[in-house]
C-alpha cells in the first residue's frame, strides 16, 4: 500500500500538469486580436478555427472548458481574444457574447423597420432608435430614405447610430456606383432611379417581376400626358405605423392626404418608400420592353399585365374575383 501511494501521487501531479496546460496555460502572446465567427457556424467548427489560428493548444481541452462553463453553442459575431489566454479564459469571454453582432437588413424595409432590427440586436434604447430615425438618417434631404443598403453587416455594439447610418450609406454607395454613370447616360437622376427602384421593390412578388414592373412604371411616367402611378405601396408608406409598417389598404385609404399617395399626386413620391436591393435598381436601368400600363398579382403571386384599362378590368375579374 505504501508503494502504491507515491505512484498515485505522481499520476495526480502529471494529471494536474496536463490539466493546467489544457485549461490555464496560455498558447501565445497576450495581444488582443479580432476573431470572427461567421453566421451559421457550428461550435465544432469554431473550435477547429481557434486551433488552426493558434488561439488554443488542444481541442479537447477547450471542449472540456466549454462543458464546465455550462456547454451550449458559441454565438456568431466578433470577439476580442488573444493567444495569451487559456482555454478557460477564452471560453469565459465567448460565453459573455460577442462585441460585434451580425445584423441582416432585408430588402424593401423602411428605415423605421431597420431601426427596429438594429435596436433589438444592438440593445438600443428608445431614444437611440428615435435618434437613428429622426436625426442620423435625416441629416440630408436625399438621404432620408433609400440609401440604407440591405445586406448583412458585422457591427460593433458600441458604435453610435450615426456611425451605423454611415456604414449602411457607404455600402449603398459601393453597390450603386457601377450604375451611377449608366443612369447619367440615360439622363436619369440617381434620386429618381432610387425612388422608382423602391416602388419596384415593394410591388414585385420576386426579382423575376421587377423588370416588367419597372417597364410599366416608366410607361406611366413617360406617357403623354403622364399617368398617376397609383401604387398601393405608396399609400401603405403614408399610413404605416409602429407594429404595422405596411398595412393592408382599404378603398377609403386611396384618399389619404399625403405627398406619398400616388393615387392623388402625379409623379413620384418625395423620397423612396423603402431601401431597395440591387435587383430592383438593375430593373430600373434595364426595364422590360412592354406596352402594358397596368398589372396585378393573382393569388399565387403570378403577375398579369394589360395594355388598356379595359383589359386590366378583365384581369381583375379573371384573377382576383
Amino acid at each position: 500500500m505504501k508503494k502504491i501511494f507515491p505512484i498515485v501521487l505522481l499520476l495526480a501531479v502529471i494529471l494536474g500538469i496536463v490539466l493546467y496546460r489544457q485549461f490555464f496555460a496560455a498558447s501565445g502572446s497576450g495581444e488582443d486580436e479580432r476573431f470572427i465567427i461567421p453566421l451559421n457556424t457550428e461550435t465544432s467548427e469554431v473550435v477547429k478555427k481557434l486551433k488552426n489560428e493558434g488561439f488554443i493548444r488542444d481541442i479537447s481541452g477547450f471542449d472540456i472548458a466549454l462543458f464546465l462553463h455550462g456547454g451550449g453553442s458559441i454565438r456568431p459575431g466578433g470577439y476580442k481574444i488573444s493567444k495569451g489566454m487559456s482555454a478557460w479564459e477564452m471560453v469565459s469571454v465567448m460565453k459573455n457574447g460577442p462585441y460585434m453582432e451580425w445584423v441582416t437588413v432585408p430588402e424593401g424595409l423602411r428605415k423605421e423597420e431597420i431601426a427596429d432590427i438594429l435596436g433589438e440586436t444592438l440593445g438600443w434604447t428608445d431614444q437611440e432608435k428615435s435618434d437613428w430615425i429622426n436625426k442620423y438618417t435625416a441629416m440630408k434631404y436625399d438621404e432620408i430614405e433609400g440609401v440604407y443598403f440591405p445586406d448583412t453587416y458585422l457591427l460593433p455594439k458600441d458604435e453610435t447610430g450615426l456611425q451605423i447610418a454611415d456604414r449602411l450609406q457607404t455600402k449603398f454607395n459601393e453597390k450603386f456606383q457601377p450604375y451611377a454613370d449608366k443612369f447619367v447616360k440615360e439622363n436619369i437622376k440617381w434620386t429618381t432611379a432610387l425612388k422608382v427602384a423602391s416602388l419596384v421593390q415593394r410591388e414585385a412578388a420576386d426579382k423575376t417581376d421587377m423588370p416588367l414592373i419597372a417597364g410599366i412604371l416608366w410607361n406611366r411616367l413617360l406617357n403623354n400626358p403622364p399617368m398617376r402611378l397609383e401604387i398601393d405601396a405608396t399609400v401603405q408608406y403614408a399610413l404605416g405605423k409602429s407594429g404595422n409598417w405596411w398595412p393592408k389598404i382599404k378603398p377609403a385609404d386611396y384618399k389619404t392626404d399625403s405627398p406619398y399617395n400616388t393615387y392623388l399626386n402625379k409623379g413620384l413620391p418625395p423620397h423612396p418608400i423603402c431601401n431597395p436591393g440591387i435587383n430592383a435598381i438593375d430593373a430600373v436601368l434595364n426595364p422590360a420592353k412592354t406596352d402594358c400600363l397596368y398589372y396585378l398579382h393573382d393569388a399565387d403571386r403570378e403577375i398579369h399585365c394589360a395594355v388598356t384599362y379595359d383589359e386590366h378590368l378583365q384581369n381583375i375579374e379573371k384573377y382576383l374575383k
